[in-house]
């Protein structure tokens, strides 16, 4: 899976920050990187299956986990880290 996470990230490297819908890409470019992504989720749910992660309600928990560390009203436009919050 590290494997196409790096292609993944080969495919990105040098390009700066890329905007939303990826302006500027050929078809092409954008089909390689359907591509890449689409491996590293086959990867990504092979390892769950193997490790017996129900993957769909780990996500549910990690984003009930993630709601309560960023509560949108302190951390909108930000990216500190958690820890760095104020109550």
């Amino acid at each position: 899976m590290v494997g196409e996470v790096g292609e993944v990230a080969e495919l990105f490297q040098w390009r700066g920050e890329v905007a939303e819908g990826l302006p500027g890409w050929t078809e092409s470019e954008r089909e390689q990187l359907a591509h890449e992504l689409s491996d590293v989720m086959i990867y990504l749910v092979e390892l769950a299956e193997k490790c017996r992660v129900d993957l769909p309600q780990a996500v549910l928990r990690k984003m009930a986990l993630n709601r309560l560390k960023y509560p949108a009203s302190k951390v909108h436009g930000s990216a500190k880290k958690y820890t760095e919050y104020k109550d």
